[in-house]
Formats: C-alpha cells, structure tokens, sequence
C-alpha cells in the first residue's frame, strides 16, 4: 500500500472519529472542544454595523443561551412571554421588574429556532413547552440561558427546571425527559448546560435541595448512571478533558470533581475556597484551568491541575500547591467569563471593571498584570482566539482584539450597537454573535 492510500485511510478514519471538529461545526458551548479556540474556520477580524454583518435576525423573547452550528445551520433558544397574558414581551435582562423576584404568574412559551447560516432565515422554529415557569429567576438572568449541543443527528435542547427536549435537526421532536425541578440559591436562575461525549449525554443538574449528575443514552435519554453530588447550585457546565493519562469528565463548583465518563466513577475533587460557580472549566494539554467568582465567602482563586491527578488535591492551609495541583493564586479576576488557555497563557477577564489578566500556564505568574481594557464596561461572554488574537466582547457591544502573547497590545475594535452576554459561535467562515436585540452573523 503506498503512501497516498495510507493517508487517505487515516483521513476517512479522522472524519469519522471527530465529525464536529474537522467539518468546522461548533457544536456545544465554547465549541466542540469547550476552548473557545478557533482553528478550522476563518471570519473577518473586523466588522461593524455596516461592515461584515451578512445578515442578523431579530430573536423573540429572552436568552442568554449560546448559538451553535453545525453544517449550514444555526440553533438558539429563547423564552417568550406569552403576549395575551402579559401585554408585552419586549422586556430584557437586567431591566425587569421584581415581578422576576417572586415565583412568576405568567405564561411563557420556551422556543427553538433553526435559521439557515447563509442567509439568516428560518428554517423551523418549536415551541418544547408552554407554561409557567417552575422556579424564579434573577432580573439578570432568563428562562433560557442553557445553550444547546448537538451530534449533528439529533439537537439537545434543555431549558433549566422545565425539561430536556430533543429534535433531529429538521425539527421533530424524538424525545423529551423531566429531571425535576429544585430552588436554586438566592433565587438566581438556572444556566449549566449539557454535555455530549460519545454515545451519553451528561446533565449537571445543582441546586439547594438534590443536586446530581446524570449521564443519560443520546439515542434514547434513558439514564445510564447517576451520582448524587454534595453541592449547592452551580451555573458551571462541566466539559471533557482528554490529556495524556485518561479522559475526564470534570465539573465545576465549590469542589470541582472530575468523573470517569462511563461510569461516574470519582477521579478526584479539589476545594477552589468557596464563591460563586459560573466559569466552566479550561483545558490546554495535560493542565486544567478551574476557579471562582470572588464572593463574601471566598472565591477569586485560579488553580491549575496536573493531569492524572487523583482524590482529594486541595492544597494544605497555607499552600498553593499539592499533588495535583501544579499552582493556585488568589485574586485572579475570575468571574463570569470561562478562562482562556491559548498557546500556553491563560487569559481572565473581570467581569464589572472591563480589566483582563494574563498569567503564565506553567506558573501561574502573571505576564502582564491587570490590565485597564480601554473602553471596556464589562464581560460576561467568554473570550476565544483565532490566528494569535484574542477576542474580548463586552456587554457594550464592543469586541476588544488584542494579540496573543506576553505583551498587552490592542489591536483593534470592533463595534455593534446591542446588549452582549452570550458567548459566540464560530464555523463555517462566519461568526455568530447574539446580542438582546438580534443575532449577528459576521462575515465577508
């Protein structure tokens, strides 16, 4: 067999194993490898309201929820309110009243979309479930803040303390599974979103009453094991770390765990010192990036784990290190935005000061210190790079492109006059962006 056919065999064999990653699909939130690390598509570095914006569609209801992509489709979610019961359901995150304070009353309808990537038309729209709500949510937060996954067979749609929906991608619903609806601390809302790996589906699924993690059938949704957790709520969604040693499946929390995927067996957990758990975990080779909001109760740390770790890793008091963690620093500046591993430097980004840091992944030291993000309000989308550059977007509308590296330096910025807290989607040459107003579509 000569050469040519040898690498042709190992081509067919590479589609088949990661369709996602070498179709340039992004399939899940922060893509199919949970990095926000874009290498197999290319968009414009520069766009505005009358530059580079193919098309942008106007998205009912409310969401936080993250766009996917696969092929020539894009999915996103949204919670309507029901306009006969309400009189409007033009109201958005972070202008509601205290109506979202107590256990609403009214009528919501929990929406998926389909549109066609090319050109932004609807392709189908769902309706998974109208109702009440089950639980209050935070003026800040919607009904529909769990972005979507797909293994470009089927879609998996869940939609916090309502239900786990699934479609085949022309929009037939296959299959739906109630997994309970519990409070939620402070009354904050839900957002963790599912996970798919292989032939499972895992649903993290924290709260302040049974917290657990679920690995269910893709095909089917019939669960295929269960581990209860000891943990409060949790807006983390967990990702898939494939080092050199095993593949985790790790979770985030005020103990972060890792799991065999299988079986749910528990690896390890490490106590990341108490705050908020919204940031997912961030993996570069053999080290895993996990921390927390500061809170009143701690938090703020940034820990790097050794691959192969196993047990309880937390650090002894008055360590940053143990024997699987290679460093931990506190005051990171970790909040709302995932971590960025990109080329050996980890980026964080502050979530009210518009300020990001950068921290050497080996070391933890900082390569530059805290640095002021010019004109930048806050970030709740989580940074990617593409090309050595470093992509920030602020809720403002303003994406902040510095170049990767050691040295601070803006290299442009770009603008679009809307409300950004969702995280993107990058594929097909074209990246997506949603916003309270529309979804944007970039490209040439």
């Amino acid at each position: 067999m000569n050469r040519i056919s040898i690498w042709s065999i190992c081509l067919v064999a590479l589609f088949w194993v990661l369709p996602g990653q070498i179709a340039g699909n992004w399939s899940q939130f922060r893509g199919a490898q949970s990095n926000n690390i874009v290498t197999d598509t290319q968009f414009p570095q520069e766009w505005g309201a009358d530059r580079n914006i193919a098309w942008k569609f106007k998205v009912p209801g409310q969401g936080w929820s993250s766009p996917i992509v696969w092929d020539d489709k894009v999915f996103v979610t949204t919670a309507v309110l029901d306009e006969s019961e309400s009189g409007s359901n033009n109201e958005q995150p972070g202008e509601a009243t205290d109506r979202q304070r107590t256990r609403p009353q009214t009528t919501y309808r929990w929406e998926v979309y389909c549109l066609d990537l090319k050109t932004g038309k609807e392709l189908w729209k769902q309706v998974a479930f109208k109702g009440k709500p089950t639980i209050v949510t935070h003026r800040d937060n919607t009904y529909a803040s769990e972005t979507p996954v797909t293994d470009g067979k089927r879609l998996y749609v869940y939609f916090g303390m309502i239900g786990l929906y699934c479609y085949d991608l022309n929009g037939n619903l296959l299959w739906e599974k109630n997994l309970g609806a519990y409070p939620m601390q402070s009354d904050w809302g839900t957002a963790t979103s599912p996970l798919l790996h292989g032939e499972l589906l895992y649903m993290l699924i924290d709260n302040e009453q049974e917290s657990f993690l679920a690995a269910l059938d893709r095909k089917t949704g019939e669960q295929r094991w269960r581990v209860a957790r000891e943990e409060g709520s949790n807006w983390s969604t967990p990702i898939i770390w494939k080092n050199s040693k095993r593949t985790e499946l790790v979770t985030g929390g005020k103990r972060v765990r890792a799991y065999d995927p299988q079986s749910g067996k528990l690896f390890w957990e490490l106590d990341v010192k108490g705050g908020r758990s919204i940031t997912s975990p961030t993996a570069e080779g053999d080290l895993l990036y996990v921390g927390t909001e500061e809170r009143r109760d701690g938090g703020g740390y940034l820990f790097a784990v050794k691959a192969g770790a196993s047990g309880d890793i937390t650090p002894p008091p008055g360590e940053s290190t143990s024997t699987g963690v290679l460093w931990s620093l506190a005051n990171s500046g970790i909040a709302m935005a995932s971590p960025l591993a990109y080329k050996g430097l980890v980026y964080v980004l502050e979530r009210r000061r518009g300020n990001l840091h950068g921290y050497d992944g080996r070391t933890g030291k900082p390569v530059f210190p805290r640095q002021r993000v010019e004109g930048a309000k806050a970030f709740w989308a989580s940074p990617w790079a593409y090309d050595d550059k470093i992509f920030c977007l602020d809720d403002t509308g303003t994406t902040h492109v510095l170049q990767a590296g050691r040295e601070f330096k803006i290299v442009t910025q770009n603008t679009l006059k809307d409300k950004f807290w969702a995280s993107p989607a990058i594929a097909g040459g074209a990246l997506i962006l949603r916003g309270v107003d529309f979804l944007y579509c970039v490209q040439e």
